[in-house]
C-alpha cells in the first residue's frame, strides 16, 4: 500500500472513546500506517480546545521519546496532553514528574531514599493481611446479599488507598482525603469521578492541577510534615520531613535543615496521585483480564504459572497509564515525520504494549511471556519510581484472590473511566453466589 493509499488517521484523543474500551484496533492502524500521527485536540467535556499533538504509537519510538529528555522535554509544557494555563506552568514545573535531567535526577534521588528495602518488607505483611481481610469481608457480604460483589468498590480501591496511607503515614481519620484528591485530579474528564468542576470567571473548568485547586492538599501536606517532625514514624513523610543529607550535596556535605516546603508539597502530591492510581487502575485491570481468560486464571491457581511473571503480563495487557506528553525542545524527526520545536509529542503506552514488532502475538494474554519489555511503568529517566512497590502490591492482592475465589465470573460488564490518560475501571462486579464444583 502506498502512502497515498494509507487509511485515514483515526481519533485516539477523545476521552469518551476510552469509556467504551481502549481502541486497540485503531492503535494497530496507526502503528502500521501512521506511527507518528497528528491528532486534533477539540474542546471536550468543557475543557478548551488545544493546538493538537503528535501521537507516537510504536514501541521503539515510544522508548526513544521517553529516553531522550534533551529532545523531548517534560519541563517545557509538563506531561499532560492538555496545556496548562501559562500562569500555572511555573508552579506545575516544580513537580518531579515535570522536570528534565539533571534537576529531575536530584529530586528523584531525594524521594528514592524513602523507599528502603526494610520499609517495603515490613509493609508486605500488612498489605497481604489487608488484601485477605478486604476480600473475606466483601465475599461474606455478597453471599449474604444478592451473590455479587463489586471488587473495585469493596476491595481494590480500599486496598490501594490504605496501602498508600500506610506508606505515607497518613492517620486513619484522614485517609479518605487521599481518594478524594485522586478522583479530583485523575478523574477530571469523568463526571462520575470529578463531580461538578470548579469554573473560572469565564465559565471554563479550572485545571485540577492548578495552585488554586491544590491548595487544600498542600496545606494538609505541610501540617502532616510538621506532625512528623514532632512525632516521627517509619513512613515516607517522616523521611521527607526530617533533616537529612541532601542528595544534591557532594560527599561530606552538611545536612540541610529540612526539605523545602515547596518540594515536600510536590512530593506529597506526586506520591498521593501516582502512588494511589497506579495500583487502583492496574489491580482491577488484571482481575478483568483473568476473568476474560479463565484458562489463564486456572493456570495460576494450579501453580502452572508463576505469579511474578504473570503480573508483568497483566500490566502489559492493562497498563494503568494510557498516555504521557512531552514537548519537542528542538526541531527533530521521528518515524519520518518532521517535528517542530514546541510541538506536543504524546506517547501511547497501551499501543506500544501491543506492538507486533516487539511482542509475539500481542493480542494473546500469555502469562509466561518472557522477556516482556512493556512500558506500563514508562522508560528512561522518568521510569516509575514506585514500580517495585506497585508490583509487590499487585502480587499480594492476586495471591489472596487466587486463594479466595476458585474462578472469576463476571456479573456485569465493567464500567470504565472517561479518560485518555488513566486506564481506569470504576466498577467490576463478580458473581460469587455459588461454589464451583471442580473435577475429582
Amino acid at each position: 500500500m502506498s502512502v497515498g493509499d494509507a487509511p485515514p488517521v483515526p481519533d485516539v484523543f477523545a476521552p469518551r472513546r476510552y469509556a467504551v474500551g481502549v481502541p486497540y484496533d485503531d492503535y494497530r492502524l496507526l502503528r502500521d500506517h501512521h506511527p507518528v500521527a497528528w491528532q486534533e485536540e477539540p474542546e471536550v467535556l468543557g475543557w478548551p480546545a488545544g493546538p493538537g499533538f503528535w501521537a507516537v504509537t510504536r514501541h521503539a519510538d515510544v522508548v526513544r521519546v521517553l529516553k531522550d529528555g534533551a529532545t523531548y522535554s517534560s519541563y517545557i509544557g509538563a506531561t499532560q496532553i492538555r496545556d496548562p494555563d501559562p500562569a500555572d506552568l511555573p508552579f506545575i514545573r516544580r513537580m518531579m514528574l515535570n522536570q528534565d535531567p539533571p534537576q529531575h535526577g536530584r529530586l528523584r534521588r531525594l524521594v528514592s531514599r524513602a523507599f528502603t528495602p526494610g520499609r517495603i518488607e515490613r509493609f508486605a505483611a500488612v498489605a497481604r493481611e489487608r488484601a485477605g481481610t478486604l476480600l473475606a469481608g466483601a465475599l461474606q457480604k455478597a453471599r449474604e446479599g444478592d451473590g455479587t460483589v463489586d471488587l473495585v468498590a469493596a476491595v481494590t480501591d480500599e486496598y490501594a488507598l490504605l496501602n498508600l496511607a500506610d506508606l505515607l503515614g497518613v492517620p486513619e481519620s484522614d485517609q479518605g482525603l487521599l481518594l478524594h484528591w485522586t478522583q479530583r485530579v485523575i478523574g477530571y474528564q469523568d463526571p462520575d469521578e470529578a463531580g461538578t468542576p470548579a469554573l473560572d470567571e469565564a465559565g471554563k473548568p479550572v485545571n485540577p492541577r492548578s495552585p488554586a485547586m491544590l491548595r487544600d492538599m498542600f496545606d494538609y501536606a505541610r501540617r502532616l510534615a510538621a506532625f512528623k517532625r514532632r512525632c516521627p514514624a517509619d513512613d515516607v513523610m517522616t523521611t521527607l520531613a526530617l533533616p537529612r543529607f541532601s542528595a544534591s550535596l557532594e560527599p561530606g556535605g552538611t545536612p540541610t535543615a529540612e526539605l523545602p516546603s515547596a518540594e515536600l508539597e510536590m512530593f506529597f502530591f506526586l506520591l498521593t496521585i501516582a502512588g494511589n492510581d497506579t495500583v487502583r487502575s492496574a489491580a482491577p485491570g488484571g482481575l478483568l483480564a483473568l476473568a476474560e481468560h479463565p484458562e489463564a486464571y486456572d493456570a495460576l491457581r494450579t501453580g502452572r504459572v508463576e505469579l511474578p511473571l504473570a503480573i508483568d503480563e497483566l500490566l502489559r495487557w492493562h497498563p494503568p497509564v494510557l498516555t504521557f506528553r512531552r514537548t519537542a525542545a528542538q526541531d527533530t524527526e521521528l518515524a519520518g515525520r518532521r517535528i517542530r520545536a514546541g510541538d506536543k509529542v504524546v506517547v501511547f503506552h497501551a499501543s506500544a504494549n501491543r506492538d507486533e514488532r516487539v511482542f509475539a502475538e500481542p493480542g494473546r494474554l500469555d502469562l509466561t511471556r518472557s522477556p516482556n519489555p512493556h512500558v506500563s511503568f514508562g522508560d528512561g529517566p522518568h521510569v516509575c519510581l514506585g514500580a517495585h512497590f506497585a508490583r509487590l502490591q499487585l502480587r499480594l492482592l492476586h495471591e489472596e484472590v487466587l486463594r479466595a475465589l476458585p474462578e472469576l465470573r463476571l456479573a456485569a460488564p465493567p464500567a470504565r473511566l472517561v479518560s485518555n490518560f488513566i486506564n481506569g475501571i470504576k466498577s467490576l462486579r463478580f458473581d460469587v453466589s455459588r461454589p464451583v464444583r471442580r473435577p475429582g
